[in-house]
């Protein structure tokens, strides 16, 4: 199938990188050029405006940071929606408000497209490996439309209502994950008085039930933060977890609650960020906390 993604970073060029490997034609574009030229390398076409690559494509996939990427990338005289679209299918895959996703659905769907929103839990490992969790928001006829493609990519593919339920889930599943990383800090504070190694601590603390399934993959990554190691690229950084975590609370806040523990946790992040921190891997915030929260 000839497939266009919107929005080749970490997760988009992986995304991309798994449809090539399932035998798609792929077109990619991006708001910063140089960032498609992974994909280029391994065969996929560059488009200069998102028109260019809807154009070419019979299915488009849109990977971007949060409304405003959106509405960049769809709208205007060269975005997504300035060509004919009619008979296409639209898939977006970024994690966003729900009303984001429903508001572009309706424009898509007036457009004469399909239009399926499926943001994903997983990171960039999973996303090359077609194993993440896929949450996806539509109609069923829309759904059915796009399931085999979104197969190709997720281990797990659930339909788990009309265009916006996908948003709300990912938020969902994102926040005791995003929230952990603080909580994991404050226990490392309490063990430290173990004298055990941090090698130790989080072999103990891995096999626990207080502790989420990733740290089996990511429980060395935390260790080598705590020696102080240099760490390996990030998966899903400090921002990109920070604008998550703003999200969740604006959205919560629509719907009359507040999130205190998320705030909480906001606050650490955005600390972490401002001492030069942002880009490195979630995984880094306990370290970075244990090392700067201690009273005097």
């Amino acid at each position: 199938m000839k497939i266009a993604i919107l929005g080749t970073g970490r997760m988009g060029s992986a995304m991309g990188e798994r449809l090539l490997d399932q035998g798609h034609t792929l077109t990619v574009w991006n708001r910063t050029a140089s960032k498609t030229k992974a994909l280029t390398e391994r065969g996929a076409s560059h488009a200069d405006t998102p028109a260019q690559a809807v154009a070419n494509s019979d299915a488009i996939i849109s990977v971007l940071t949060d409304a405003k990427a959106i509405d960049g990338a769809y709208h205007g005289d060269k975005g997504a929606l300035s060509t004919n679209v009619a008979g296409k299918l639209f898939i977006d895959m970024s994690t966003v408000r729900p009303k984001t996703g429903i508001d572009l659905g309706l424009k898509v769907t007036a457009a004469g497209a399909s239009f399926v929103e499926c943001p994903v839990g997983g990171t960039v490992g999973p996303a090359r490996d077609g194993k993440l969790l896929g949450l996806a928001g539509g109609t069923q006829a829309d759904f059915e439309r796009a399931k085999p493609i979104l197969l190709q990519m997720c281990r797990r593919l659930e339909h788990v209502g009309p265009v916006g339920s996908g948003a709300s889930m990912k938020l969902a599943i994102n926040l005791p994950l995003l929230v952990y990383w603080q909580a994991l800090g404050e226990a490392l504070a309490l063990a430290q008085k173990s004298g055990l190694a941090p090698e130790k601590i989080m072999d103990i603390l891995s096999d626990t039930s207080g502790t989420p399934a990733i740290m089996k993959m990511r429980s060395s990554a935390v260790v080598a933060a705590l020696e102080g190691k240099h760490a390996e690229p990030a998966h899903f950084n400090l921002d990109s977890i920070r604008k998550d975590l703003r999200t969740m609370i604006e959205e919560a806040e629509t719907i009359g609650y507040a999130l205190p523990t998320t705030a909480a946790a906001l606050e650490s992040f955005n600390a972490a960020s401002s001492a030069g921190q942002g880009d490195a891997d979630g995984t880094q915030l306990a370290a970075w906390w244990l090392k700067h929260a201690k009273k005097s």
